[in-house]
């Protein structure tokens, strides 16, 4: 199932990137009478929203009750982690599905796409894959999508070698989710970010928290007052590898607040799993402590 991205991606006239090549052009000489084509879209995933998360969601199903052994998405890097964890929660097949993308263009001379294309087609085939939920595979590697974030050139994240977990809330529609916004945090940043996203509906907030999870106390008291009003929030960090924890005086301010600290994903998984968690109506506190 092709959705667009760098990995369908040519140069138009005046040199710029754009989601041009269809499933059937991708698969080429790899092309095989036991593969199915379906070009669900044909995006940037910059510009996916979430209810393309449930036509994708919508296809992966059609396919498995077509009886497929297992299912290949291809998709653009800048969104791939947020989508594979989405379909991570809410699928629960017993058929793979496996994402994959290119850090290069279809039409450059050393493409990735293609390598990368047949690998997702063997993972997806294999009989020790079933059973396991959604996949990313990129670059010769099989990763988990919790936990998994966009480098420069390809994704880091937690290897699959024998077996994985998978963490399932439910099957849910992403369009039943409630909109959960990231506010970041920064010297002399004040509620100003966060009562807006609230007031635009937001049930859900993520913090890209400084440090180990701390905020300004403007940001801390808005949290209080949300926190105190029903409003979901969880605080991830913004530096990269980081732990967050209530370590320091704001970050357990913050705690004591009501938010929930994200011990080891990053403010756009964070985000998805928040969305999943109240879109299933599960206990916002147990599933970051489980998942998040």
């Amino acid at each position: 199932m092709t959705t667009g991205g760098t990995i369908a991606s040519i140069a138009d006239d005046s040199g710029v990137l754009r989601p041009a090549r269809t499933g059937a052009d991708l698969l080429g000489d790899a092309y095989r009478e036991d593969v199915e084509v379906v070009d669900v879209t044909a995006k940037d995933s910059s510009q996916l929203s979430v209810a393309d998360w449930d036509t994708i969601t919508a296809a992966i199903t059609a396919a498995v009750e077509r009886t497929a052994d297992g299912v290949v998405v291809t998709h653009g890097t800048d969104t791939l982690e947020e989508t594979a964890l989405w379909l991570e929660l809410t699928y629960d097949g017993a058929a793979p599905v496996v994402l994959t993308g290119a850090a290069k263009s279809a039409d450059a001379p050393d493409a990735d796409g293609p390598a990368n294309l047949r690998d997702a087609i063997a993972l997806a085939g294999r009989a020790d894959a079933r059973g396991l939920g959604v996949l990313i595979s990129f670059g010769g590697a099989v990763l988990a999508p919790l936990g998994t974030q966009k480098i420069a050139g390809g994704f880091d994240g937690p290897r699959v070698t024998d077996g994985k977990e998978h963490p399932f809330l439910g099957v849910v529609s992403a369009a039943s989710a409630p909109r959960v916004d990231v506010v970041a945090c920064y010297v002399g940043a004040d509620a100003t970010a966060l009562d807006a996203c609230v007031a635009a509906g937001a049930r859900g907030v993520v913090l890209e928290a400084l440090g180990s999870g701390n905020a300004p106390g403007a940001v801390i008291h808005a949290v209080r007052r949300h926190c105190a009003a029903g409003v979901a929030v969880a605080v991830s960090t913004r530096v990269p590898g980081g732990r967050v924890g209530a370590h320091y005086g704001p970050g357990k301010e913050l705690a004591d607040a009501g938010a929930v600290m994200v011990q080891r994903l990053r403010p756009p998984q964070a985000r998805v799993l928040l969305m999943a968690a109240l879109a299933t109506g599960s206990a916002v506190g147990e599933v970051f402590a489980r998942w998040g």
